[in-house]
């Protein structure tokens, strides 16, 4: 089993990164001081040292140098930049830029420990906690993901990653990192919607001293701190307008300039964005630059959400038990049949994400042999009667007034499958509906609605005038 040393000198910080290790299946150990830690490693030898930047006694990059070969992971303020590059330099394996998620200190531990298991320095991680990054299923539209990952990998061209939240766009930024020629160097990840508007420029770009109140020394922005690497730009379409036309120069000139400076610098960064807007739709209104719109979308990722990747999800249900089963220390209980189909009718707003989610309530919560619906949350008047989120599109059971619920028709029960229930449904409904209308209320896109349609045998009939969509 994997062995991490954590070393933070506050105490409820400490507890809180404990907990998210351990519940992944890790064992740690702890220590609040480097003093701390190189009597730990004289006993234990760690096969991953995860360190906050700013310690009471000592130098964190004399930790890095001392603990070679194996890895050390650092978590850092985003205003601390010198000390970052500083701790790069010493040789740190990754920066983990706050404020972070668990699921992305997650991420970023199983692809250190995946990488130490390729190089053959220390044990590799378990399968279990390493297949969520891993699990592939007979979706085509995640095969063709993977190939083009492998092709954007391959170059050093800007990234547009798309998808709805909680698709996993943050992994797919790890994965074209970590298989590209920039690896050895950090990847450097920034929510852009996280940071206040009116510090964005300053942690990208860098400032100079006396550039403006409370500049009392010179910083360096994070596209510097990741020289020779990657900088991820998660939720990009949040970028403010002034901060856009600067990150456009670096763009196209590959060099940027600290606020208060008059010269640029030459940087070799690449650029991988990511958000889960309509960055098309948001240049229409004026809230986005077009030139930097189409600056970014060289390599364009799309992510699918998962209502449209059904031929998944049982499979990625029934992994998902028997993974969180084994990491959270439960026995395997089977979905029962009403949990699985309570799977297949949920349209999933939060996608991979909210699935996770719920399945692990349920290994936790099941009282019985089998998980049921109530255990994940999914109850049948749940089910068929969910609000709508902004992320997603309606759902299934999202219908006019005039159409009554499913448990209030006789022809649609439980035992109708998703497919009939489509099939039904568009027949019934297709001469009254334009296709705009009729995605909407099946919670599907047009595109998708024709490919069902072409899979179905339910071509489109031209013979009646239909309402513009």
């Amino acid at each position: 089993m994997t062995h991490i040393l954590l070393i933070n000198h506050n105490a409820s910080e400490r507890k809180t990164l404990r907990e998210q290790l351990a519940s992944t299946g890790f064992t740690v150990s702890e220590a609040s001081t480097l003093t701390a830690a190189e009597r730990q490693r004289a006993s234990r030898s760690p096969d991953l040292l995860i360190t906050n930047l700013a310690l009471p006694d000592g130098d964190v990059s004399e930790l890095i140098r001392a603990a070679a070969p194996s890895p050390t992971l650092v978590i850092a303020d985003t205003r601390d930049v010198e000390s970052i590059i500083a701790v790069m330099k010493a040789g740190a394996a990754d920066v983990l830029v706050n404020p972070s998620t668990a699921d992305e200190l997650i991420a970023a531990v199983v692809g250190l420990i995946r990488k130490i298991g390729t190089q053959g320095t220390r044990p590799a991680v378990r399968d279990t906690v390493s297949s969520p990054v891993l699990f592939t299923g007979r979706c085509e539209a995640l095969k063709r993901l993977s190939r083009d990952i492998a092709k954007v990998a391959a170059t050093d061209s800007t990234v547009l990653i798309q998808g709805e939240t909680g698709t996993g766009k943050e992994l797919t930024a790890r994965q074209v990192h970590s298989l590209s020629t920039r690896r050895q160097k950090p990847l450097v990840a920034v929510n852009c919607a996280a940071i206040p508007e009116t510090l964005i420029e300053s942690e990208l770009f860098g400032y100079e001293k006396g550039a403006f109140t409370g500049a009392t020394s010179n910083r360096i922005g994070l596209i510097e701190a990741a020289d020779g690497g990657s900088l991820f730009l998660d939720e990009i379409g949040e970028l403010p307008l002034a901060a856009q036309a600067r990150l456009l120069r670096f763009i196209q000139e590959g060099e940027i300039r600290r606020i208060g400076s008059v010269t640029s610098k030459r940087v070799d960064t690449r650029l991988i964005c990511a958000t889960h807007r309509d960055l098309a739709h948001l240049v229409g209104q004026n809230t986005f630059r077009s030139d930097l719109f189409y600056r970014i979308n060289v390599l364009g990722l799309f992510i699918p959400p998962l209502r449209e990747r059904t031929d998944d999800l049982l499979d990625m249900a029934v992994w998902f038990v028997s993974t969180l089963s084994d990491r959270l220390g439960r026995p395997v209980k089977a979905l029962s049949n009403a949990s699985l189909e309570a799977v297949m009718q949920h349209a999933w707003p939060g996608n991979v994400r909210e699935l996770e989610h719920a399945l692990e309530r349920g290994v936790v919560m099941a009282e019985g042999n089998e998980i049921e619906p109530e255990d994940i949350g999914l109850t049948r008047q749940r089910v068929t009667s969910q609000v709508p989120s902004e992320n997603a599109p309606a759902k299934l059971a999202t219908q006019p007034a005039s159409i009554p619920a499913a448990d209030e028709r006789g022809s649609i029960d439980e035992e109708v499958s998703l497919e009939d229930y489509f099939m039904r449904f568009v027949l019934e409904y297709q001469d009254s509906m334009s296709e705009t209308e009729l995605a909407q209320k099946l919670g599907i896109s047009r595109k998708c609605l024709w490919e069902r349609r072409q899979r179905f045998g339910l071509p489109r009939k031209r013979a009646k005038k239909l309402r513009s969509a």
